[in-house]
């Protein structure tokens, strides 16, 4: 009896999308590296643009902005994190098509540092201190929302963990938040914080899937401004007829009167 033969697995090819933020992200960890560990610059021309919850609230937003481009001058931040984005978002690439991509990029990091800046104003500074270091950058926490949207736009499918391990997409998702909320418990502090990962997975929740949870707001908000702006027009048509005095008046004949003799309408 013939065996079926065992799929071969197949390494995920980016698009130009991701290839340009991939580099990119490499392009910047290699000049800091230099930089920092050869060219004599100082440790703040790196901590000049991650991020400070005090300092974007006092006014240098772009902090914001520049973080989730940041990393570690160490092999293993920069490895880690391009294989963050090489292991899930390829899939995601081809169904959203680049431009989206990008803008999910964007959007779910800055969602998840704003997040962590809320939280850390919210929790009692105790707290937030044990959560939140004082100066925090990287990709992670737009890796955490890539996960949960591949989650949630792949359902039901099945991925290979570390190019290894199968797993489902809600495996996928419970394999996230638990390495999450350990991190939390044993209090390993990455360099974007233990809460901007929630944020990273909250900003996937909202923007992944196809339509997302947020557009899906959005298209309700829409129909029901279109719904309110036609019962304005219909209000508005019944005030003009109303104002103009005109009335429609039924006549008393019947169809059988507007016929001749011969049974023909009459002009």
């Amino acid at each position: 009896m013939r065996e079926n033969p065992t799929p071969a697995f197949v390494l995920p090819r980016p698009g130009k999308a991701l290839w340009g933020v991939m580099i990119t992200l490499f392009a910047i960890w290699l000049a800091f590296a230099l930089g920092l560990n050869w060219g004599g610059a100082p440790g703040t021309a790196f901590a000049f643009f991650c991020g400070n919850t005090d300092k974007i609230l006092e006014g240098e937003v772009w902090r914001l902005f520049t973080a989730p481009l940041l990393h570690e001058p160490r092999v293993g931040a920069i490895f880690f994190a391009l294989l963050g984005f090489y292991f899930l978002t390829p899939s995601l690439e081809q169904k959203w098509g680049g431009p989206k991509l990008i803008r999910f990029l964007i959007l779910s990091s800055t969602v998840a540092y704003l997040f962590q800046m809320l939280m850390g104003k919210i929790l009692p500074a105790s707290v937030a201190a044990k959560l939140i270091p004082e100066y925090w950058f990287s990709s992670v926490p737009a890796i955490e929302a890539i996960a949960i949207a591949w989650a949630m736009s792949f359902k039901g499918q099945t991925v290979q963990l570390f190019f290894v391990l199968p797993v489902t997409s809600r495996g996928l998702v419970l394999f996230v938040v638990a390495m999450s909320v350990l991190m939390v418990i044993t209090l390993e502090m990455p360099a974007a914080g233990l809460v901007s990962p929630f944020g990273g997975m909250l900003a996937g929740w909202l923007f992944g899937g196809s339509p997302s949870p947020a557009r899906r707001f959005w298209l309700k908000l829409k129909l029901r401004s279109l719904e309110r702006e036609a019962a304005r027009d219909r209000d508005a048509r019944k005030k003009r007829v109303q104002r103009s005095g005109l009335k429609v008046i039924q006549g008393d004949g019947k169809d059988d009167d507007d016929r001749g003799p011969d049974g023909k309408l009459l002009n």
